[in-house]
């Protein structure tokens, strides 16, 4: 099951306030929508998707809290762009002063702020092509570092600001490097 894109500008331009509404009354459904309006209907992850995710979360959360300098998100939260669109990346880092920086109101929503470092784990029914683009996406709004890890060709992406595209084969670790001073996820449990 692929990802389901609907345009609906020609008939319904959802606000913010809409579509927050539209994702809590459906609980069961992963929305996203782009920086145009669209809406992005995503399936649920596959076991294995699922738990890899958990696993490359459990490590982020682990080192944020011990590290104490920033909050980590997993893939349930959805973020405003600075370009208007909402996503949810899979695992997600925002500096503490960044968050507290943050209304409660504004918390408590889909915050309006673009996270310091995401990591997107391709699942089977993911686009490469797709994932790529939502990568360029978090970079071109403010991301500092991003991964996008693809389990069946073992490889990575490596996002960084005004870089090129740094792609690792079958790395045993990836590093945090300045962005998250410190970490360094353990991919032995994600391949």
């Amino acid at each position: 099951m692929n990802a389901l894109t609907v345009n609906l500008q020609s008939v319904l331009e959802l606000t913010d306030e809409q579509f927050f509404n539209l994702c809590q009354a459906n609980r069961d459904l992963r929305f996203e929508r782009t920086a145009t309006g669209e809406l992005i209907i995503m399936p649920p992850t596959g076991g294995e998707t699922g738990n890899r995710n958990g696993r490359l979360n459990q490590q982020l959360f682990n080192w944020s809290d011990t590290d104490g300098t920033g909050i980590a998100f997993d893939s349930s939260t959805c973020f405003k762009l600075p370009n208007g669109a909402d996503r949810s990346p899979d695992a997600s880092w925002i500096k503490l002063k960044r968050w507290d920086a943050l209304t409660q109101e504004e918390k408590q929503k889909f915050p309006p702020i673009c996270p310091d470092f995401v990591i997107e784990l391709l699942s089977p029914s993911d686009s490469l092509k797709v994932a790529q683009e939502k990568m360029r996406e978090y970079i071109d709004n403010g991301v500092r570092l991003g991964w996008l890890i693809n389990r069946k060709s073992r490889q990575v992406e490596i996002y960084r600001q005004d870089q090129e595209v740094e792609v690792l084969e079958s790395p045993v670790s990836l590093s945090g490097e300045d962005v998250l001073p410190g970490f360094v996820l353990n991919l032995k449990a994600i391949w």
